[in-house]
């Protein structure tokens, strides 16, 4: 296809994999525009003049996810539907010559650090794009606010601090500046995503400043909400709990990864923290902030992971009661210390065996959660309408991920727009209610 057939350039990023691409791709899509082009966030290679696809190379079926696009745009390349083809991101980094080698379609590959490639490959106009400026993908009521990049954890599962290199903190200065950008764009809910939150500040600072980081976020005139994702539970900073109790923007939601509770299974995957103090943790959690929902994610089928380790796992989930939980089967990563010390002796159907018993024991324990909270009112924010229904969440819960407030249409709302909800009905993973003002 011609790049003159539109009058002005058009690029589609298609971001596969976590909300951290997420945002790295909305950083590049600024760029774009900033030189001229019209941007797009579409899942459908066609009728572009540029298509980047930004992928995925955490575990096996996230790759795959990624490989698959990788094919349907080399295939709308040959059909002449797209213009040139770049492929960028976790999963070019770890394979970037076979790609090379079996992609000739694809123009451009580079690795997670894309940005002055790109640009000089399509002489963008850097100069006139603002720091901190992003193209927002997501509805403009909520965003990510990627505080760090990499990793200085040394799980054994993870590949993350293969690709994306030891951990290096944002000042806050930075983070303010980007959330009053914002917020001046209609955001009204930040979700603070990095591979760890509790490792902040620690490389620039001296000291975890994740607290600090809060306080002064609080501040930003227009964001209402702020949500915490992935903390790492070893070495959890406890000091922010009386913040998150005591502050009327910080939501009562955290997304810890626990991934495991049995100690020979934690010792194995190099967590750093054991089954005790895990629960403790838990509870401490629980305590000091009470009613907060905590989101975790487990491992089944972990190497050497025997029918009891399984089991102490399981009794931990029934015994926890999280609020939210994902389980993910035990992905065997190439350069990582498990694919070199260890084993994967468990199948995949195995594997999955263990990870629909626990889905299904956690889908009865979020049923009964839900049930306690028929009749209660809730703070609302709707993401989404369509000809029946407005969608939306409680501070309890993250986009895409958890729990959807369901509201027949007998008021007038919009997306964005914050309501009070009492709830009449509740399934396994979601509410139904009306609004009450």
């Amino acid at each position: 296809m011609s790049s003159d057939y539109y009058s002005i350039k058009r690029v589609n990023i298609i971001t596969m994999g976590c909300s951290k691409n997420l945002v790295d791709s909305e950083f590049l899509m600024a760029r774009f525009e900033a030189s001229g082009y019209k941007v797009e966030f579409d899942s459908v290679p066609s009728g572009q003049d540029v298509v980047i696809v930004n992928t995925c190379g955490f575990i096996h079926d996230a790759k795959q996810e990624s490989i698959e696009m990788i094919l349907e745009a080399a295939q709308a390349k040959s059909a002449g539907k797209i213009g040139k083809l770049c492929v960028i991101g976790c999963l070019t980094e770890r394979y970037r010559d076979e790609l090379a080698r079996e992609l000739p379609e694809a123009e451009l590959i580079f690795g997670v650090d894309a940005f002055e490639d790109i640009s000089r490959s399509f002489d963008l106009d850097r100069a006139v794009c603002s720091p901190g400026a992003r193209v927002i993908s997501t509805p403009s009521h909520y965003a990510y606010l990627k505080i760090s990049e990499g990793c200085d954890r040394n799980c054994s599962f993870c590949i993350i601090p293969e690709i994306r290199g030891s951990h290096v903190s944002r000042t806050i200065e930075s983070l303010v500046s980007e959330a009053e950008i914002l917020a001046g764009k209609g955001v009204k809910e930040l979700m603070l995503i990095a591979q760890d939150l509790t490792w902040y500040g620690r490389d620039l600072y001296g000291d975890n400043l994740l607290g600090s980081l809060l306080s002064e976020l609080q501040k930003v005139k227009g964001i209402e909400w702020i949500r915490l994702h992935y903390a790492f539970p070893a070495g959890f900073p406890e000091g922010i709990l009386k913040l998150i109790n005591e502050s009327t923007k910080i939501c009562r939601y955290l997304d810890i990864p626990i991934q495991h509770i049995s100690d020979k299974i934690l010792r194995s995957m190099r967590r750093g923290i054991g089954k005790q103090e895990t629960i403790e943790l838990v509870n401490k959690i629980r305590n000091q902030v009470p009613g907060i929902a905590i989101r975790t994610t487990l491992i089944a089928g972990y190497p050497d992971e025997s029918e009891r380790e399984f089991g102490e796992l399981k009794d931990f989930v029934r015994s926890s009661r999280f609020e939210r939980l994902g389980v993910f089967p035990y992905s065997h990563e190439e350069n990582t210390y498990a694919y070199r010390k260890l084993k994967d002796e468990i199948s995949d159907k195995e594997k999955e065996r263990r990870v629909s018993e626990i889905m299904e024991l956690q889908q009865e324990i979020s049923a009964e959660l839900n049930r306690e909270k028929n009749g209660n009112t809730y703070k609302v924010l709707i993401d989404r309408e369509d000809d029946e229904y407005y969608y939306g969440r409680t501070e309890f819960d993250s986009p895409e991920v958890d729990n959807e407030v369901i509201i027949k249409k007998t008021a007038v709302l919009e997306p964005g727009q914050f309501c009070m909800v009492r709830i009449t009905e509740t399934t396994e993973f979601d509410l139904l209610g009306e609004v009450t003002e």
